[in-house]
């Protein structure tokens, strides 16, 4: 078993949960749930994985915190939940790994030396099922395992990510896999919430509040930074409204995102089109009213 904590956040993920948990196999020592307070049967799926892995001599601690954004959540379960392992590993409740992932932690992690403090791993996004391999989101890299104490998440509104305070990072060959179970009316609601903080996070970013993370020199994957230079500095930079169109064509024209079948033209339009489209429709009506986007709560559905 890995000197290992697994911190997942939580609101109403009892369709998802229960394989995230189950796919590492009984590996790791400890699983930290931060709930917000769900309304399903979280909390219950939470005492029955408990008493599960206690029978491996593994546990599972679920704590109960507002929710205020991703990453206070996420710093709050670092920071609160008497994490004392060597390692710490972020994951989201809808994300799972490849039993090739898990068995490489397991032979892997325990041999890490420094200055070596974060782990990029590689992540896959299905949708509706189908596994999407093209249109530019394959794979995602990004740093989920860290060192205790070591790392952070970078305090933005959105696409928030793991900053190391020092050290260096390796990549793992094998796959991380984002797998929702939730169907298609959640998936347009929870994109409609993220369009709002989208919003707040780019006149954030304007108003040059958020003083550290990937702009200012913070260690995670190289990837991440790469995207988010290119969001703010490439794709803000062109027309409004017509840079979602670019950004579709781009995705699933000239990435191949047709390759994907029908589940990808769906993802790909409203990923890359439908979205950002909503997302400039919101800047557009804040700027004509001159309002800024009201920081946003936990996802009602």
């Amino acid at each position: 078993m890995i000197d290992l904590t697994v911190i997942i956040l939580t609101k109403n993920e009892e369709k998802n949960l229960k394989k995230c948990v189950e796919s590492f196999g009984g590996i790791v020592k400890r699983f930290v749930i931060v709930d917000s307070f769900s309304t399903d049967n979280t909390g219950t799926l939470c005492h029955q994985l408990n008493t599960e892995l206690a029978e491996c001599g593994a546990s599972l601690d679920l704590f109960q915190h507002k929710w205020t954004s991703y990453a206070d959540q996420l710093n709050w379960g670092l920071q609160n939940t008497d994490i004392t392992t060597e390692w710490s590993m972020r994951m989201d409740a809808d994300e799972e790994l490849t039993e090739a992932l898990a068995a490489e932690i397991e032979n892997k992690l325990p041999k890490v030396e420094t200055p070596v403090n974060g782990i990029i791993l590689r992540r896959r996004v299905y949708f509706m099922g189908r596994w999407i391999k093209h249109g530019g989101r394959y794979p995602e890299l990004l740093l989920r395992i860290f060192r205790t104490g070591k790392a952070s998440c970078e305090m933005k509104m959105m696409d928030e990510h793991m900053i190391l305070s020092d050290g260096k990072t390796v990549e793992f060959e094998h796959d991380l896999i984002d797998n929702n179970q939730k169907d298609l009316d959640w998936w347009i609601a929870k994109h409609n919430w993220y369009s709002n903080r989208e919003v707040l996070d780019h006149q954030l970013t304007l108003e040059n509040t958020i003083d550290e993370g990937l702009e200012h020199g913070g260690v995670s994957s190289g990837q991440a930074r790469m995207k988010r230079v290119i969001k703010n500095s490439g794709y803000y930079r062109l027309p409004r409204f017509f840079r979602a169109h670019l950004y579709f064509i781009y995705r699933y024209y000239i990435r191949f995102g047709f390759l994907d079948g029908p589940e990808g033209k769906i993802f790909h339009f409203l990923q890359a089109y439908w979205y950002r489209f909503l997302v400039d429709a919101k800047i557009y009506e804040c700027e004509k009213h001159g309002t800024k986007m009201n920081p946003q709560g936990d996802l009602k559905s």
